[in-house]
């Protein structure tokens, strides 16, 4: 099965979903295809209800805080987002990483939370530019793997998501070569710890400026499981497009 997730981060509020809903034809796109999107918080709770979405249309959350409840003002809770309709969680996206000052521990623990309340976490994984230039992407995200593996749930679904920072709303993309690399060293580390069966089981997203003119050659890589769509997943033609793409 190949993943295809959208993350609509800080865009389309209720009105603006139910119009992408109305407008995404899922027609052409192969059953093999999962397909996932992520609204913003406030918007989750209509795209879950709205009796056009497709069923074939999953919904997660862009984010959680590691407690159940409590006085953090502003947050969002693991059950919270389970009762709201959610079945997916993204989980240490770049942005929450570099913006909000996220820090592996904090990963752990929401991944820990995700899964106490029956949410799939989907882990991110990414290096920026001076890590990159610095020869640093295979320590940087076996660093952040590590820190996540040891909350992996027993017998509970987990994705990753390898996105680049210096390749997120730049209009840079890595090549194929450079997903492949990235996600073969985080498959090999999952074979390490959780074993081959386990391991093979754990999709690898590949994020960072994913467009309908590069979604195939992406697909096409090996070790790419699938993609984490960022900007492209704001336009119903343009998602179905990225959905259908041939590996």
């Amino acid at each position: 099965m190949t993943v295809i997730a959208g993350n609509w981060k800080m865009h389309m509020g209720p009105e603006r979903a139910r119009a992408f809903l109305a407008g995404l034809r899922l027609d052409g796109v192969p059953a093999d295809r999962e397909l996932l999107i992520f609204p913003p918080s406030l918007t989750l709770a209509a795209v879950v209800a709205d009796p056009g979405r497709d069923p074939r249309v999953r919904v997660g959350i862009q984010n959680i805080h590691w407690e159940d409840e409590g006085a953090f003002t502003g947050e969002v809770s693991a059950p919270m987002a389970a009762e709201a309709g959610a079945t997916f969680a993204l989980i240490g996206h770049s942005e929450r990483r570099h913006v909000f000052g996220e820090t592996d521990d904090q990963v752990a623990l929401k991944m820990r939370a995700a899964s106490r309340h029956a949410l799939v976490p989907v882990v991110c994984v990414g290096e920026t530019l001076d890590e990159r230039r610095a020869g640093r992407v295979e320590e940087v995200i076996l660093r952040q793997l590590e820190s996540a593996l040891g909350a992996f749930p027993e017998d509970g679904r987990v994705l990753l998501a390898y996105e680049p920072v210096w390749a997120i709303g730049t209009g840079e993309t890595a090549t194929p070569e450079d997903a492949s690399t990235a996600h073969g060293t985080l498959r090999r580390r999952l074979v390490k710890t959780l074993g081959p069966t386990r391991a093979t089981d754990v999709p690898i997203l590949y994020g960072g400026s994913v467009k309908p003119g590069n979604a195939a050659e992406l697909l096409s890589a090996p070790e790419v499981d699938g993609v984490l769509v960022g900007g492209a997943s704001l336009d119903p033609e343009s998602f179905t497009q990225i959905a259908s793409s041939r590996a």
